[in-house]
């Protein structure tokens, strides 16, 4: 099970609200907000908040201690840009963009990360494949040096043309 928060519009942007998450992204809840508070950014303030929110969503719905939480996914959307005209010499104007986020961290329960990261099974196999694919390659590469080779061979002048080249 997850639990998620979302808080949208908010005046930072992207960009850097993203590099922000990236930093709590697959970590424990507890050292996420560990990470955050000693994160010196405006958005780490932002997502502390909605941190908290996502980690009492998890409470409330009865899904394990803070310990045992972590947060398995977090991203940042564009939200809608607020465009302001700023003066410019000789009459002109300049639009400034002030952008806003969608930041969304959806926290679920420790045991999950165990389930994603199974080790893949092994398909004995695959090596007489490889060996095949190896095969048809120098194939292909001894046709490709035949073409050069007759491409190399002497070209046979034409009979002049109009202008009566040689």
């Amino acid at each position: 099970m997850e639990a998620k928060a979302v808080l949208r519009f908010v005046r930072v942007t992207p960009r850097k609200a993203r590099m922000v998450v990236d930093l709590i992204r697959g970590k424990n809840a507890e050292e996420a907000m560990t990470v955050l508070k000693f994160t010196p950014r405006r958005a780490a303030r932002i997502v502390v908040k909605v941190l908290k929110s996502a980690v009492a969503n998890a409470i409330d719905n009865d899904l394990g201690d803070v310990d045992s939480l972590r947060v398995s996914r977090a991203f940042v959307d564009v939200g809608p840009t607020m465009k302001r005209m700023r003066p410019r010499a000789m009459g002109r104007g300049s639009t400034i963009l002030k952008r806003t986020s969608h930041i969304t961290l959806v926290v679920g329960a420790e045991e999950d990360r165990s389930k994603e990261r199974s080790k893949p099974t092994i398909n004995k196999k695959q090596p007489a494949v490889k060996e095949q694919e190896k095969k048809k390659v120098k194939s292909t590469e001894k046709k490709k040096i035949e073409k050069a080779k007759k491409a190399k061979e002497p070209i046979k002048k034409k009979a002049a043309g109009k202008r009566g080249e040689a």
